[in-house]
């Protein structure tokens, strides 16, 4: 099979925004070429991204790369990919020079591009992200690995927003915590938790196909029993309350479900929310605030925001 090679020109800001378009229309991995690589210090025992190429990566700005199948569907997929993309300053996301370019490219080609921009990488005190392909030996008995196949699923694990989410869980869950995962993805957050002593994870995710790759993914790290991925709109018709509520994804959409939220938390349950640029972050410390959460930490990595809230005793949900 022949694939087609969908490159967009845009802002590190429009990131996980237009990654997450683009698996939404079905695209089969997601590669991002930020000139930041190129010059980031690296552990040396891990180095995710190797071999670069500096002609293949933008001045400033990123590439961002997606991959669909070549048949008849090829240019309705292009087309909803381009309008949802445009439609993205309406949530104030700044798509600088917003350039397409489409390329064919065959299957093995496709295939061995993963292996140079994905390899293990360690991204917290414990966690380290393997793609399917890599052989890796623990560096001692506390560390976690988390096995992933980013052919089939948005998200490696490796973006600052996820590395942000994977510490807090690090930081807060206790053995045998119940989570729920908002906009699960690839299913790493999921994995993690679960690796960390979740005793149970509900993933949730409005696309099926994110629903699918959680599935794949637990499969992979022998934990399918104890993740539930089930496609479901954000927090809707969720009846039950977990200890960790975890959810990478726009700003925008997290302030949407804030009180189901709370709702859903058990007292001094924590909400650990992520996927926040620079200029939403007063926004979503606002809307947490108002339904009642106590701000425990707000971090911060390369122009991205996690918040950390508990659901303080004594105040009421709005």
């Amino acid at each position: 099979m022949n694939w087609s090679e969908i490159c967009i020109y845009t802002t590190n800001e429009a990131v996980e925004p237009i990654s997450n378009i683009m698996h939404e229309t079905g695209a089969s991995g997601v590669v991002i070429e930020d000139p930041i690589d190129l010059i980031k210090e690296r552990d040396s025992l891990y180095g995710e991204v190797y071999e670069l190429n500096p002609d293949e990566y933008p001045e400033e700005g990123v590439y961002i790369k997606a991959y669909l199948p070549v048949n008849s569907f090829l240019g309705e997929a292009v087309e909803e990919i381009k309008q949802a993309v445009n439609h993205l300053p309406l949530y104030d996301i700044d798509l600088g020079r917003n350039e397409m370019a489409l390329r064919e490219i065959d299957e093995e080609e496709w295939a061995t591009a993963w292996k140079k921009y994905y390899k293990p990488v360690k991204i917290s005190e414990k966690v380290t992200i393997i793609p399917a392909w890599e052989e890796y030996k623990p560096v001692s008995t506390d560390d976690v690995v988390i096995e992933l196949d980013p052919g089939m699923a948005f998200g490696t694990g490796t973006h600052p927003t996820t590395i942000m989410s994977i510490q807090a869980i690090e930081q807060y869950l206790n053995e045998n915590d119940i989570v729920i995962d908002v906009g699960c993805g690839s299913g790493v957050l999921s994995i993690a938790s679960v690796l960390m002593g979740a005793q149970k994870v509900y993933a949730f995710d409005l696309d099926d196909i994110a629903v699918k790759s959680t599935k794949i993914n637990t499969k992979l790290n022998n934990i399918e029993d104890k993740v539930i991925p089930k496609q479901n709109n954000l927090l809707d018709h969720v009846d039950m309350q977990a200890d960790i509520i975890v959810s990478n994804i726009l700003a925008e959409i997290i302030v949407r479900f804030v009180d189901d939220a709370w709702k859903s938390l058990q007292p001094n349950g924590i909400f650990i929310t992520s996927g926040i640029i620079q200029a939403k972050k007063q926004m979503v410390k606002d809307e947490l605030e108002q339904a009642g959460f106590g701000i425990i930490t707000i971090n911060e990595m390369e122009g991205w925001v996690s918040i950390v809230a508990k659901k303080t005793e004594g105040k009421s949900g709005a």
